[in-house]
């Protein structure tokens, strides 16, 4: 199987806006990071469109892609590239409606192969699925494994993102099954080397191509 897996960030689940604005630059010099999602659970609309107006210009100079999680329409309105919604976050149509034709819409997908195919179907930009591991940031409501990578990778074409508990320890399987990005909160800002080593490290991973 020839396909080139990336590295998809995730901010973490508390973050203070000045400091972390700092240290998302310095972890996006350090390595390849394809994408940078802001997500702020239960967090009023003004901190996220005062946190993507301060770590927005930091992603687009290092050449990055922004995605906001959950809100299409404050995504629409801070001016990203793109939104990844979950199943309960509203129709997709509604969401490519707030971002039109040309920005990213990405859809969780749990372990269901139906889901995929619907997100697919309608226009998803990506699909997500996981979680493969236990995850520190959120209790998974399912657990993925390699298969479905694989089984994704002969059916379709369109990118799909591996989430949950990935770490530089257990990265490798989910890359090698065919993960085309994968998704990475934790992993990162607790590395007990820092965030810069981690994306240094999950570099040398991806190089290799996982197992």
């Amino acid at each position: 199987m020839s396909h080139k897996c990336q590295l998809y960030l995730i901010s973490p689940p508390q973050f203070e806006l000045e400091a972390f604005g700092d240290e998302l630059a310095r972890a996006l010099s350090a390595g390849p990071v394809a994408a940078f999602q802001l997500r702020m659970k239960e967090c009023a609309d003004d901190a996220i469109l005062a946190a993507c107006a301060r770590l927005l210009p930091l992603v687009r100079d290092a050449g990055r892609v922004f995605i906001l999680n959950d809100r299409p329409d404050l995504a629409a309105r801070a001016g990203v590239d793109g939104v990844h919604i979950g199943q309960t976050d509203g129709p997709f149509l509604q969401a490519r409606q707030f971002m039109g034709p040309d920005r990213i819409v990405g859809v969780t997908c749990h372990n269901s192969r139906h889901l995929a195919m619907v997100a697919a179907e309608a226009g998803a930009d990506y699909v997500a699925f996981g979680a493969f591991y236990p995850s520190k940031t959120k209790a998974p409501p399912t657990y993925a494994d390699g298969e479905i990578l694989e089984w994704w990778q002969e059916v379709m074409e369109i990118p799909c993102v591996a989430i949950g508990g990935i770490t530089t320890a257990n990265a490798a399987p989910i890359i090698a099954a065919g993960a085309d990005f994968i998704a990475v909160s934790a992993g990162v800002w607790s590395h007990p080397q820092g965030p810069e080593a981690a994306v240094r490290a999950f570099k040398e991973l991806l190089t290799k191509g996982g197992a």
